[in-house]
């Protein structure tokens, strides 16, 4: 043996699933395009499916760690097939196809990374009974999660069609970004892109989307399991350090409380708790473990043997509606330095290139209003109100702020500094009494009957968007947890469920709230009460001389 050798180097097994037409074979070149570009040995072998499109088709790959200028001469022995529970990295575009290579054996916790897409494309199997066929989408998850040692589930279906790719260059994104291969996304991203120094065509350039959004995604999954780990480390080390450390500690992290989640959970939390986080402080993300911890509590009362449905849902859409949008984080987005890297990529300038990036807002009296202490923001919002009475457009200021330019980015950072100031602000005062009453429903519920509690935490799903849009979806929240959530006309729980799960259905259907009204008719509530709409004036134009 080579003194250069490693007697632990054994081949890096690789295998992929993919369905007719989705270019599997495709993406079996590329990897060992880039392999031999990298200088590093590698194989593949296929076992095509059926002859349809949809059919399943395998394709194993063997890449040795080693570089062949240091093998001096030596050669490598791959195999033709995978070993059972030895792969290395299983990649699959289809869950029920994942699963099935985990059936087969091939897949194991000690040694598999999986990487599938949370997509389905119905077998016949699937579409031949009367009623639904379908596979459980959640046992086959589940599957995965107990024969992986690390694994990544996202919709490669949706990040293909954003991209208008296939799905292999999708997957080729998310195999360099799983660490598995001893070579960097430059050179998969020099296959993709052709002979070197031609300009990439159209195809290629779609291709290169799609292998970005799926580099992305995948490093988006580990970063969030990285902090889910940093987390549980802080709370082993506050639980073994002294008081005094452990203080000190608490102090700069202060995120005790995360590792009393059950494990299920915890991936979930974890983003909702970088997103809280990130948009305000570290007091903001402990009040939303606080308030988690709140809704866990009542459910495992009310449910001990559950899966704890309801707090895995009221952790996303808490994250999302604590961390609403306000001009305050209008600001700190669009002057983020991977915004100008986005846009720089997006139109391809290149270095010596000039940008000019110029960014257009309209804040009225509502987003001044909500960084303004509530005395002072009812003031202005009263002005504003006579105005509109008069028959005047609601105040407002158009701007023009170039990003390219030294004062406009001043101006856009001295803007996002304002977050220190967000919790005196009237909005913000508003937006935690509604988030507590929403949590306060919820948790009667879960004591009334876990399914009444389930479905009320469903409805913050109706808060989202901006402005109007968001004004609207939480009067509809009001409205529903009023007449339905403790309606005295519908004594049952579950009748309560029920008619909260056809309103809230309702609501996300149309806009003007018509089907909603119909829905809370349905069900002995009042529909929504009319809100006053200004009459606006109109100057009569001047006659046109004939």
């Amino acid at each position: 043996m080579s003194p250069t050798m490693k007697n632990t180097t054994q081949p890096i097994s690789i295998l992929l699933c993919a369905l007719g037409g989705e270019g599997g074979g495709v993406l079996a070149e590329w990897l060992v395009d880039a392999a031999r570009r990298a200088g590093y040995p590698a194989q593949a072998t296929s076992i095509p499916g059926v002859a349809q499109r949809t059919g399943a088709t395998t394709y194993y790959l063997e890449f040795f760690p080693v570089p062949q200028a240091e093998l001096a001469g030596r050669r490598p022995v791959f195999g033709l097939n995978p070993l059972p529970g030895r792969l290395d990295l299983l990649v699959s575009s289809e869950l029920l196809e994942t699963a099935r290579q985990i059936g087969n054996g091939l897949a194991s916790r000690a040694h598999t990374q999986v990487i599938t897409s949370a997509s389905r494309t119905l077998t016949t199997a699937e579409k031949m009974p009367l009623g639904d066929g379908r596979q459980d989408t959640e046992a086959l998850l589940a599957l995965v999660h107990q024969h992986s040692r690390q694994h990544h589930v996202l919709d490669m279906a949706a990040l293909t069609h954003e991209a208008g790719t296939v799905v292999s260059a999708v997957m080729l994104g998310c195999i360099a970004a799983s660490g598995v291969l001893p070579f960097g996304p430059d050179v998969f991203e020099g296959v993709v892109s052709g002979e070197p120094g031609a300009s990439p065509g159209k195809a290629a350039l779609a291709s290169l989307r799609g292998f970005v959004l799926g580099f992305e995604a995948v490093q988006r999954q580990r970063e969030l399991a990285r902090q889910a780990h940093e987390l549980l480390s802080i709370e082993e080390q506050l639980m073994t350090n002294s008081r005094r450390d452990g203080a000190k500690n608490a102090s700069k992290m202060p995120k005790k409380g995360f590792a009393a989640f059950p494990q299920p959970l915890q991936e979930r939390i974890a983003q909702g708790l970088a997103r809280t986080t990130e948009y305000q402080d570290a007091a903001y993300g402990q009040l939303y473990l606080q308030r988690l911890q709140t809704v866990l509590a009542a459910e495992q009362q009310a449910d001990p043997a559950g899966d704890n449905a309801t707090t895995h849902e009221v952790a996303r859409w808490l994250a999302l509606w604590m961390a609403f949008d306000d001009i305050v984080r209008v600001a700190d987005l669009k002057s983020r330095a991977s915004r100008w890297a986005r846009v720089s990529g997006e139109v391809q300038a290149a270095d010596g290139d000039l940008l000019r990036l110029y960014d257009h807002f309209k804040p009225g009296v509502p987003e001044f209003a909500a960084l303004l202490p509530p005395r002072w923001a009812v003031r202005l919002q009263r002005w504003d109100r006579a105005r509109v009475a008069r028959g005047r457009q609601p105040w407002a200021m158009p701007l023009k702020i170039g990003t390219h330019r030294v004062i406009g980015m001043l101006a856009l950072r001295a803007l996002a500094a304002c977050r220190r100031l967000r919790p005196m602000g009237s909005r913000y005062a508003t937006e935690q009494a509604l988030i507590q009453q929403w949590l306060d429903a919820v948790v009667l519920g879960l004591r009334a009957h876990p399914g009444l509690g389930h479905e009320i935490a469903l409805c913050g799903r109706l808060i989202k968007g901006y402005g109007s849009t968001n004004e609207r979806g939480k009067d509809h929240l009001l409205h529903m947890l009023q007449h339905l959530a403790n309606a005295p006309s519908l004594p049952d729980p579950l009748a309560r469920a029920r008619a909260i799960a056809a309103a809230r259905t309702a609501a996300l259907q149309d806009e003007a709230g018509t089907q909603l009204d119909a829905a809370l008719r349905a069900h002995g509530a009042p529909p929504r009460p009319l809100r006053e709409q200004p009459i606006r004036w109109m100057r009569k134009a001047r006659a046109m001389a004939p």
